[in-house]
């Protein structure tokens, strides 16, 4: 079993396995409830607040370009602006018990795509003697096998009240798919029109929640697109990202300096880098000085253009399976 490593290829930040490592959660947060708004009146003066995004009423490429993908600022899509892609009607259902929420359309998948390898990534509690005494660890490992197996668990996992053990399908590339599956996600206007044309890559990510991706930037900009279930994102600038990151770093005794985050390693999933990023970003009662950031909430057809270099962390809320594909512009 592998651990992911952030590691660049080619220009591209992507995952690089590694031995597998225990870890522990991070530290509590707020509910979604709280999490959602700003500090209350009464907190720390400091404490960072995280605005609501700008959205976009229509699209126009190149008003696009000029205002936001060319100067780098972050903006929403027109809400469901992305639902006439076909793997809206052919990856995902409603549940029979609630239409609201979403399920994995397994019978399709398994038809076209069963014997593809796709990465997964499995936390679970720790097995291990010693650290079984630690009821709050847990293992996580990155590898490869079968769509099958990711399609089977969560086959199970939608019978299951709480799911101690977890995979998660993250940054699938769409040309891992059979071509069958390909075709589900033709390239968006905005990304074949608005940069230069190509596309750098295409990732997919499906989970049940809560699904977690830590604080971190990405050298390409990004069109992150809901496909189903719901996510909040949280986005700051390039040099309070790196403030935040840095101090960080620094409180943990650890180069704070912007090459550290070029590339991340097993600290980025585990441990106490994670588990303070994450307080830094998601906690409104921690006192963070600098500006404030920015928040999105996305649901299935919802669509943020994240721009280069801008630092992010998501999350996935609610209930039912939650995915998300994700274009790099060239």
């Amino acid at each position: 079993m592998k651990v992911r490593q952030w590691i660049r290829y080619n220009n591209l930040w992507g995952w690089h396995c590694r031995s597998s490592v225990a870890l522990r959660p991070s530290l509590p947060t707020q509910t979604r409830q709280q999490r959602c708004f700003s500090s209350q009146p009464g907190s720390s003066a400091a404490s960072r607040q995280y605005l609501p995004l700008e959205t976009l009423g229509n699209v126009d490429i190149n008003r696009f370009r000029e205002n936001y993908f060319n100067l780098d600022r972050p903006v929403l899509l027109p809400r469901r602006y992305f639902h006439d892609l076909p793997a809206f009607e052919r990856w995902f259902q409603p549940s029979p018990n609630d239409p609201n929420v979403s399920q994995l359309n397994t019978t399709y998948l398994g038809q076209h795509g069963a014997g593809a390898f796709v990465p997964l990534e499995l936390t679970q509690p720790s097995q291990d003697g010693t650290a079984s005494k630690k009821t709050d660890e847990l293992t996580f490992r990155q590898f490869h096998a079968p769509l099958s197996l990711f399609l089977k668990w969560i086959r199970a996992a939608e019978t299951l009240e709480t799911q101690p053990t977890r995979l998660y399908l993250a940054q699938c590339q769409l040309l891992d798919l059979p071509q069958k599956l390909r075709d589900d996600f033709p390239t968006p206007e905005l990304v074949a029109h608005a940069g230069k044309g190509d596309i750098y890559d295409t990732n997919i990510w499906i989970g049940y929640p809560p699904t977690y991706t830590p604080l971190h930037r990405d050298p390409n900009p990004n069109l992150f697109v809901q496909l189903a279930g719901r996510k909040v994102v949280r986005l700051l600038p390039p040099d309070d990202g790196q403030k935040v990151f840095g101090s960080v770093r620094r409180e943990l005794g650890r180069s704070a300096g912007r090459e550290a985050a070029a590339i991340r390693g097993e600290e980025m999933m585990q441990g106490q880098e994670r588990a303070l990023l994450e307080q830094a970003v998601w906690d409104d009662t921690t006192s963070v000085l600098g500006p404030d950031g920015h928040e999105a909430h996305l649901e299935a057809g919802d669509g943020l253009f994240i721009p280069r270099a801008w630092w992010h962390s998501i999350k996935g809320v609610g209930q039912g399976v939650t995915a998300s594909a994700n274009w790099w512009f060239r």
